[in-house]
């Protein structure tokens, strides 16, 4: 592993770790205060860890965090293959580590954070939004890494389209976006019925998102 690729490691290891616990751990706190607060708690709490995570770790690994968001960056060159395994290995370590810590200081409350779908929707419907949430973010990561002069921006636009997901889609589809933050808590918790969902979705969002970039932006200017 090279100098610049142990910097990678520890930035999204660190980041990932962030994002989870800010994520899940708003969930659990919220069940910890009785859902006083309600997803508007939650989605503030997606919106402070992903700020924050961001705008200190984005210089030196471009802030994914996601797996699903590595591979988009994959297909467009911003990651090569043989940085995979690093971005894989240290979101995943994060992750695990992040829903280990929740569990012990805030205890075993609302599954660890664990995202689930409301079945009072269709399938359809739970799908789709998975989906166009995961869209959403992707395009405004690309946007900001498009366009220098919104880097300023990063961390707010990042954790504020994630906010918003989670604010509109969260009671729905549950509003990953991640599949790492979903397996996580999922297999702490011991209830991986719904990865399913979460290792499917994100992944064809990031995916659709990715074509449309490549094809628009790189087959011009190649």
């Amino acid at each position: 592993m090279t100098s610049s690729d142990k910097i990678i490691f520890i930035a999204e290891l660190i980041g990932t770790f962030g994002l989870v616990v800010g994520a899940t751990g708003s969930i659990v706190y919220e069940e910890i205060l009785g859902g006083i607060y309600g997803i508007s708690f939650i989605a503030a709490g997606h919106f402070v860890a992903l700020t924050i995570v961001v705008y200190a770790f984005g210089k030196y690994s471009m802030a994914h965090f996601n797996p699903a968001v590595t591979i988009a960056f994959f297909m467009t060159k911003h990651v090569s293959g043989k940085q995979l395994p690093v971005y894989f290995g240290a979101q995943a370590v994060g992750a695990f580590l992040g829903s280990i810590f929740v569990l012990f200081v805030f205890g075993d409350y609302a599954n660890i954070g664990t995202n689930a779908p409301n079945l009072n929707y269709d399938w359809g419907s739970i799908i789709g939004l998975e989906i166009l949430a995961t869209i959403f973010l992707m395009w405004v990561i690309f946007i900001i890494v498009s366009n220098k002069k919104l880097a300023k921006l990063s961390g707010v636009a990042i954790g504020g389209i994630i906010a918003l997901d989670v604010l509109f889609f969260g009671e729905i589809s549950g509003a990953s976006m991640n599949p790492i933050r979903s397996l996580a808590p999922a297999i702490i918790a011991g209830i991986p019925h719904d990865l399913w969902l979460y290792w499917t979705t994100p992944f064809i969002g990031t995916i659709l998102v990715g074509l449309f970039y490549r094809k628009k932006f790189l087959t011009k200017a190649e």
